[in-house]
């Protein structure tokens, strides 16, 4: 019997003092990602405490209790980044699409960079646009979709005669997620295999056949990384909704009316500056709970892009 033999000695490379470096300082980038959150959050968690639970006599912006002053910013928050999302993502897979799969080189590159251009602009600037430009012109088309289409309960209610409504600050926040939404899905798009857009097309697919067989069910998890990112985005966003939302804090699904929910974070912006004593706690609290919220969706789309991507290596 031949004996066995010995097991190949496990030769270790050695380390450069730039690899050393630089394996340390992306550690210590990655850790602070990581302690910001968690400090951010801790902050969020302490300074919510007092405001759970308060009192309309310790906390003039309370009518009775937190949690019911909280749910119409929550859900005014949430209806108009869905209504936004349910808008821009359509929009922005068209525009992405076109850019990579239907206008000519030079034509996309303009257009790259006009959307990439858009998505500098800043908040306030779109604010503006939404109250001196959106809302007069779209009143007269909320009056008459509600004078001819009244049965449908979103579009039901009195008309508000400024326009200044949640469904025109979906629009703005639409906008302004459009071009998060179309840079990330470009990206994706172009690195589709050419072999299988050519092979599609060989047997014998019309340009949207090979789109729909091949572009898209390889784009499918960043699609939904970019919609989440754009609901993230939409979420977060304060200073456009401020100014072009009209809120009177009620909670109603119609789109068109006078009396519309307001969003966290245009609330937070708008109540601040006046807040004291507990009032600044419950105001930090409701950040608290928009926080949870879009760690929450980006949670989410984490999730799924995961499951994607095993489903995919299964395949």
């Amino acid at each position: 019997m031949t004996a066995a033999a010995p097991a190949p000695t496990k030769i270790e490379a050695k380390k450069r003092p730039g690899d050393i470096w630089f394996s340390g300082t992306a550690l210590a980038a990655g850790s602070m990602i990581l302690a910001t959150l968690a400090a951010v959050a801790i902050f969020l968690i302490v300074q919510s405490i007092p405001a759970i639970g308060a009192t309309p006599e310790e906390a003039s912006l309370l009518s009775s209790n937190f949690w019911d002053y909280v749910w119409p910013l929550l859900f005014g928050t949430v209806w108009a980044a869905l209504l936004a999302l349910v808008m821009a993502v359509p929009l922005s897979l068209g525009v992405a699409l076109f850019i990579t799969h239907y206008s000519p080189r030079r034509i996309a590159q303009g257009l790259g960079y006009v959307v990439d251009l858009l998505a500098a602009v800043p908040s306030v600037v779109f604010g503006l646009w939404g109250i001196l430009v959106l809302a007069p012109a779209v009143q007269p088309v909320y009056a008459w979709l509600t004078t001819n289409m009244g049965w449908f309960p979103l579009f039901a209610g009195e008309v508000s005669a400024t326009g200044r409504t949640i469904f025109t600050a979906a629009i703005v926040l639409a906008v302004m997620v459009v071009p998060i939404i179309t840079a990330i899905c470009r990206e994706i798009f172009l690195q589709t295999p050419v072999l299988h857009e050519e092979a599609a097309l060989a047997l014998g697919a019309t340009r949207w056949e090979m789109i729909r067989m091949a572009v898209l069910p390889f784009g499918r998890s960043g699609i939904v990384s970019a919609s989440m990112l754009g609901l993230g985005r939409a979420l977060g966003e304060t200073m456009a909704v401020a100014m072009v939302l009209s809120a009177t804090g009620t909670v109603t699904f119609q789109l068109f009316t006078s009396t519309n929910p307001s969003t966290i974070a245009a609330n937070i912006a708008l109540t601040f500056p006046e807040a004291f004593g507990t009032n600044i706690n419950v105001l930090i609290a409701t950040g608290l709970i928009l926080f949870i919220v879009t760690f929450a969706v980006n949670f989410i789309a984490r999730w799924i892009v995961n499951r994607r991507k095993e489903f995919s290596g299964a395949n």
